[in-house]
């Protein structure tokens, strides 16, 4: 093995030990060994950059933007307590709707965007009524991994793949993903209910309190709620017609976001590019770059190869290692930078005999974002609802969590392996 092979692979998985123990914030850490890459000559400043994937880039920006300007609309806390209003105030259909809420939310706005609007929101129900928050928060967790499998745009490991395979366009992850969420949504709610439901209790005098709050006053601003709705659908549209019109998904996007701020007015501006996560975007582009060396160097190739030697090739063997790999190691490591290792890896396997590569790419997407619900540190979203929960003084531990998701992530994946093997692979 050459010198700048083992080079790449050192810093590769010292990285991913860090990012693994969190003992350094991860964007420090990828954005370092990013550099170290170039710094070290495993590949050049313009191939680092050629590695870096814009859309993914652009498509999370944009969308950020967006949501962030409808969240000052208070939009997302009216439905939050109309969906309240409309379960009459009673913890149990309450978690059931902030559930629907929060994996429909999580496909068309991100899990993560949908985590940071829905949490806050939880806990002010949660007071009201006198409850636990703990059964709400960890299915909200649960629905957002599962919501954000349903489309492109859901989870960040589908916008990834999404973005490296033209083929599979917004309408793709819909038709191929959104059956086997809904399955698994009408799965996990009887469970919710089954599991939690000596904690949801509370008094009819709590009930009452919740039923005469006014969900009209959470509406700040009626006019630019209607200018964000506007923008929001053609958006989606966009997204519904992107490869017809022959333009990327980033492209929409940030059309969407720079209309959106034309029409809310200049000072929304700095306010809106505050708000972006930017140490999101910065941990994207220094894993771009940790896994283009990885490329440059060949490892990628060799891993592809293995993998092909472990399944003869073979299609079927080939898509559930990759749904179950993916699962296992998404629980354990959070997902994006373990999909940003497999994409080029899948890419080699078609340059190697694979014939059929869709159900794979589909494996790959479903144990990635399903697989986040298995632990806490399993994907973003998880982490982010935590740390809320943290600051409101109930802190969510590891093995808390642990002991209501791997147990149902894994029923998940053995669901999605038999949609996998029915629909693409007899």
């Amino acid at each position: 093995m050459e010198q700048q092979t083992i080079l790449a692979i050192g810093i590769f998985l010292i990285v991913y030990a860090f990012i693994i123990t969190e003992k350094i914030h991860r964007t420090i850490v990828a954005m370092i060994g990013g550099v170290l890459m170039v710094v070290v000559g495993i590949v050049s400043q313009e191939k680092a950059i050629h590695h870096i994937d814009f859309n993914t880039l652009g498509l999370l920006i944009g969308m950020m933007i967006i949501v962030n300007i409808t969240a000052e609309t208070g939009l997302f806390n009216y439905i939050a307590i109309k969906a309240a209003k409309m379960a009459k105030g009673k913890p149990v259909p309450i978690l059931i709707s902030l559930t629907l809420i929060t994996a429909i939310g999580s496909a068309f706005l991100d899990n993560v965007t949908t985590i940071l609007l829905m949490i806050p929101i939880t806990f002010s129900i949660t007071r009201q009524l006198n409850v636990k928050p703990l059964p709400y928060l960890i299915t909200q967790i649960i629905a957002s991994n599962v919501g954000g499998t349903a489309t492109m745009i859901g989870d960040p490991p589908n916008i990834m793949i999404g973005s490296a395979v033209k083929e599979l366009t917004f309408n793709a992850f819909i038709q191929n993903l959104a059956p086997i969420v809904i399955i698994i949504l009408i799965v996990y709610i009887p469970l919710f209910i089954l599991l939690f439901r000596k904690q949801l209790r509370t008094t009819s005098d709590r009930m009452e309190a919740l039923m005469v709050t006014d969900e009209s006053i959470l509406i700040r601003d009626r006019t630019l709620l209607v200018k964000c709705l506007v923008i929001l659908g053609l958006t989606m549209i966009g997204f519904f017609v992107h490869q017809t019109l022959h333009i990327e998904s980033a492209t929409v996007a940030l059309a969407g976001a720079f209309i959106l701020l034309l029409l809310a007015g200049e000072h929304k501006l700095e306010e809106a590019l505050t708000k972006v996560e930017w140490t999101t975007i910065f941990f994207f582009v220094g894993l771009f770059v940790l896994v283009g060396g990885l490329i440059e160097t060949g490892v990628i190739k060799s891993l592809a190869e293995k993998a092909i030697e472990l399944t003869g090739g073979n299609v079927t063997s080939t898509s559930m290692l990759i749904l179950w790999l993916s699962a296992i190691a998404s629980a354990f490591i959070d997902n994006i930078p373990f999909v940003a290792t497999m994409i080029p890896m899948i890419q080699d396997m078609g340059n190697m005999g694979v014939s059929n590569l869709e159900p794979v790419w589909w494996s790959l997407a479903l144990g990635a974002c399903l697989g986040g619900n298995g632990t806490l540190i399993g994907a973003s979203a998880n982490l982010i609802a935590a740390g809320i929960a943290g600051k409101e003084g109930h802190p969510l531990k590891f093995m808390q969590f642990m002991k209501y998701g791997f147990p149902l992530m894994i029923l998940s994946v053995v669901i999605a392996s038999g949609y996998v093997y029915l629909r693409y692979l007899i």
